[in-house]
């Protein structure tokens, strides 16, 4: 079986310029803004590649990439329209990967080059900090925001004082206001670097960075598909990137911009709008639907996220808080959000994606906070009585979070016999550990728990109802199990 290369695919040899310098390489960056900039210099509308930098010293995906001159294979796998999709597609739109560790000169010639007019990256929410650390222009920055800065710098001291010479940032990390972020932490790594004044003001001036929202499941590379994705293909591919045909990019930038990269006219789901509304529909729909499921789904008996949405019980739960709860207070108009949660439960029932709630439930508390707790709020704002199904859901939580013992730095749970582990931060989890040490009442429990400022920023008894709806849901589920109260609680409603 051949590798993947340009010798296999002859009508892949001609290249395009170097137009963008991409800091990441990963699975996300590849499925998502990689597969967009292949599709619109198919459709002929942008004639340009990407040099991708690696983002840690012990990355691995570089030296891939150039064994396969920048070629990997996308394969995009779900439900979109009622329709199964299961699509490959050779992408071409990466020339080349730097290891700026080992050869941070060739990355100061791609600063060089007055071509390159865009810079994406993807250095996971951990990558977008300020780090204080030393400049020394022969080696790469170890942070992404210190290559990013050492690089403008290069490109300032090459071009000068150029507006021709700046580029547009367009962060893909999911952190609110990302590209005001970015922005903030070169100014400060410039003034630690004595880069000087002029340099800032051409920063400031000059270069745009913009804020985004990305939402595309990207589960990479298929491990234990391997043989049969090579039978499939007729070929080794050591980077096939597995992703979900849904996406949505929502980019802050005017038309100065979004004619350069015409991803809309190529048929794709870009916006470029004030993020603000686009974050607000997926924090609540997409993301406070999964946070409405783990504890109740996991507790029900369920694994993953597809098996939550083929229970009928499951989903009519789901749906009614999906749609009767969470959708009237999301702000976009109706035609958008419906296609938006109706998109959601597609991608839920996802056969393809093995999401685990597990996996999901990772600081759950914290989740809720800001996922579902805007929800709540507007709910009884706007309704004057609590929402049962997020009522429901946080007796559920809080039963979820109940632990038997500790397990290094986590809690241990049980369900039906079996163990699972309370992943949270260490102060939440020892609160909560304290409370079921102690022989409380369901009601004194439920109150203190509302009442931790430390968790939800505010006092939760003071909402009127709460207290009392989420101690009834608690004691149905601790005295009936997760599948009667459930059941209860559907039969209820309707």
């Amino acid at each position: 079986m051949k590798i993947l290369d340009f010798e296999n695919f002859p009508q892949f040899r001609e290249q395009h310029p170097e137009r963008i310098i991409q800091f990441g390489e990963g699975n996300f960056l590849r499925g998502f803004v990689d597969w967009m900039i292949h599709r619109i210099n198919q459709k002929g509308l942008f004639n340009g590649s990407i040099v991708a930098i690696q983002p840690t010293p012990h990355g691995k995906v570089v030296p891939k990439l150039n064994k396969q001159n920048g070629l990997y294979t996308m394969v995009l796998r779900g439900i979109q329209d009622d329709q199964v999709i299961d699509q490959v597609e050779v992408i071409t739109s990466i020339s080349r990967g730097i290891n700026p560790y080992e050869n941070w000169e060739e990355v100061l010639q791609v600063a060089e080059n007055p071509e390159i007019q865009f810079a994406f990256s993807n250095t996971t929410e951990a990558g977008l900090v300020y780090s204080k650390e030393d400049y020394d222009s022969s080696r790469s920055p170890l942070s992404y925001p210190g290559k990013l800065t050492a690089f403008l710098y290069h490109r300032y001291q090459t071009f000068g004082h150029s507006i021709e010479a700046a580029l547009t940032m367009i962060p893909c990390e999911l952190v609110e206001n990302n590209g005001d972020l970015l922005k903030q932490i070169v100014i400060q790594l410039a003034k630690d670097w004595n880069f000087g004044d002029d340099f800032i003001e051409w920063i400031e001036k000059h270069n745009r960075f913009c804020n985004t929202l990305v939402d595309r499941i990207v589960t990479g590379f298929p491990k234990d598909q391997m043989e049969q994705y090579a039978e499939r293909l007729g070929y080794d591919d050591q980077l096939i990137t597995v992703g979900e045909p849904y996406h949505l990019f929502a980019i802050e930038a005017d038309e100065s911009v979004s004619s350069l990269l015409p991803f809309d006219q190529a048929g794709l789901n870009v916006h470029w709008v004030d993020v603000r509304p686009y974050r607000e529909l997926k924090v609540r729909l997409l993301n406070g639907a999964h946070t409405l499921m783990v504890p109740v789904g996991y507790l029900f008996g369920k694994n993953f996220v597809q098996e939550v949405m083929e229970d009928e019980t499951l989903r009519s739960f789901i749906i009614r808080g999906m749609y009767q709860e969470i959708f009237p207070f999301v702000s976009l108009n109706v035609s958008q959000k419906k296609s938006f949660a109706d998109s959601v439960v597609e991608r839920f029932l996802n056969p393809f994606n093995k999401h685990f709630l597990l996996d999901i439930s990772l600081n759950s508390i914290y989740k809720f906070k800001t996922r579902l707790l805007p929800t709540l709020l507007d709910y009884v704002a706007d309704q004057k009585c609590v929402p049962a199904t997020i009522s429901f859901s946080l007796a559920a939580l809080i039963r979820f979070y109940q632990g038997i013992r500790w397990e290094g730095n986590h809690l241990v749970g049980t369900r039906d016999g079996e163990e699972y582990p309370i992943r949270d931060q260490m102060e939440t989890l020892q609160f909560l550990n304290d409370i079921e040490q102690k022989s409380r009442s369901i009601e004194e429990t439920i109150e203190i728990i509302l009442k931790n400022k430390d968790l939800w920023e505010l006092d939760l008894t003071e909402i009127d109802g709460l207290r009392e709806k989420v101690t009834h849901y608690f004691r149905i589920i601790t005295e009936k199990g997760m599948k009667n109260a459930l059941l209860d609680f559907i039969q209820e409603k309707e």
